[in-house]
């Protein structure tokens, strides 16, 4: 094997033990509202929950999302994909985040859990000077009602109450009540 594959491979272990290091960290002390964990074998395939906060159009849910770690993260920031459907001004019709962690202002200093963590920031707060412009454009507060729509369309069709986020990840498992009242 040549230098250029040595060097992948030095690469590819240095993102390895890192991704380790943040797992064995979210599982030693689980945060409230989000969790990541990896599909199958593949520590660079991941699936990450965040529990929407509360007092927003978005409480009581839950978001899955995609991410999908590059051999040389952490000095590259991972692809993060919503899979549960949302309207936000920051999320676009595909589940693409439009946060500038994720391009210009990553860090290798921030992790897995910061990078969740700033997701559900902007579920709590968007960032409406910078909205993905074929969804909004403008009015991202008259698009609230559309969110709780979605939240409760949600809660209907999953017959919401009192149940599990586990699917089939080893992650820590939260227990959700969802207020009935909406």
């Amino acid at each position: 094997m040549g230098k250029e594959g040595e060097d992948m491979e030095t690469t590819d272990q240095c993102a390895r033990k890192r991704l380790e290091k943040e797992l064995e960290d979210i599982y030693a002390h689980p945060p409230t509202n989000i969790s990541f964990g990896p599909i199958s074998d593949d520590i660079f395939q991941c699936q990450g929950i965040i529990i929407g906060p509360l007092g927003t159009p978005f409480e009581g849910c839950t978001f899955n999302l995609s991410i999908k770690f590059p051999i040389d993260y952490p000095f590259k920031p991972p692809k993060v994909q919503f899979l549960t459907e949302v309207s936000h001004p920051n999320i676009s019709v595909n589940g693409t985040v439009d946060i500038n962690i994720l391009g210009d202002q990553w860090s290798s200093a921030l992790t897995t859990e910061d990078l969740l963590n700033s997701i559900s920031s902007i579920l709590l707060d968007p960032i409406v000077q910078d909205p993905f412009p074929d969804l909004y454009g403008h009015g991202w507060n008259s698009r609230e009602d559309e969110a709780r729509g979605w939240k409760h369309n949600y809660e209907e069709h999953f017959k919401l109450g009192s149940y599990y986020h586990k699917k089939s990840l080893d992650l820590p498992v939260y227990t959700m009540e969802v207020n009935q009242s909406t």
